[in-house]
């Protein structure tokens, strides 16, 4: 599966970074490619391509805050979680995530 995902918490720095790192790790634990893009304090980092976001099976918006231009993902399969939520249990985010395909 290709999995995407968003991160972002209030100032943009700890927890964006280590949501996104969770999420890659538990993706390659599970077989399957993820690529994050961190929202924050440095804007946006690691931008996701329009040929990402067509090729994408899921969406995982790990966020505290909205998502920068969110419309680049309209007709997407989106899971939504608190960006502590892959910091926590990555593996289950992402499993919950692909119950929605």
């Amino acid at each position: 599966m290709k999995i995407l995902g968003v991160t972002s918490c209030p100032t943009g720095v700890a927890h964006t970074n280590m949501a996104a790192k969770a999420l890659v790790k538990a993706g390659e634990k599970l077989g399957h490619t993820v690529k994050v893009e961190k929202q924050g304090a440095l804007g946006i980092q690691n931008r996701l391509t329009k040929e990402e976001i067509a090729e994408a099976d899921v969406i995982i918006f790990a966020v505290e805050q909205k998502v920068r231009e969110e419309n680049r993902f309209k007709g997407k399969v989106i899971y939504k979680v608190s960006v502590s939520a892959p910091i926590k249990n990555g593996v289950k985010v992402i499993e919950d995530a692909l119950k929605l395909i």
